[in-house]
């Protein structure tokens, strides 16, 4: 299995992404890919996109399995009532023990997204969780939900995401085994008005790289 389901619930699933598996369906080359929302379709019936993680990262992941209730998480989301929290090892020592990345971000042709005067707002928090061997373990936040925001922000800063050739130097980043994102916590009011949270622990292929770093 290329996931684990965190927790069933009749209006949604809670779902632990596994890294290298697309959130839905892309196009150009990876069309034909295997994705998060073909395999819960399979397995569920109809389940709906709330928000995205990207292929190359980890983590929890929440789908909603009715028409209401598609229309409601994915309120929150867009309305950014959904608490976010990532941990993020980067490359390279960050001074700051906490900070925020207030830059606008727009997407380029070639995929990319670069920080440029007429982007759209985009807000980045971030706090050092540990020091390592020439990187730094980050818990991030982000209060907007740009593609590929924590990734491009944090690029923009000198401190490129470990294992991410699209933002930092191909050459080294390709050491890693993969993309050290992982989205550990979501935070939100359900749809009976109560606090709804989940937490996912990082798995092994990340745990072992900060093992490395961490010598």
């Amino acid at each position: 299995m290329r996931y684990e389901i965190v927790r069933e619930l009749p209006e949604l699933l809670v779902v632990n992404k596994h890294s290298g598996l697309l959130t839905m369906a892309a196009r150009g080359e990876l069309s034909c890919a295997e994705h998060l929302h073909g395999l819960l379709t399979k397995r569920y019936g109809t389940v709906f996109v709330t928000h995205r993680l990207d292929k190359d990262a980890s983590g929890l992941i929440i789908f909603a399995r009715s028409a209401e209730a598609h229309r409601y998480y994915s309120g929150l989301f867009e309305t950014r009532a959904v608490e976010k929290k990532y941990l993020v090892a980067v490359q390279g020592l960050v001074k700051e023990e906490r900070g925020e990345i207030d830059k606008p971000l727009k997407q380029r042709g070639s995929g990319r997204m670069s920080v440029t005067f007429d982007g759209k707002p985009s807000l980045t928090k971030f706090s050092v969780n540990q020091k390592l061997r020439g990187a730094t373990l980050l818990e991030v936040s982000i209060v907007t939900g740009r593609r590929h925001q924590i990734r491009a922000h944090l690029y923009s800063m000198g401190h490129p995401v470990l294992g991410d050739s699209l933002y930092g130097d191909a050459a080294l980043q390709h050491k890693f085994p993969r993309l050290m994102l992982h989205s550990w916590r979501l935070r939100f009011t359900d749809m009976q008005g109560k606090t709804a949270s989940f937490e996912a622990d990082p798995p092994e292929d990340f745990m072992s790289v900060l093992k490395v770093l961490g010598r």
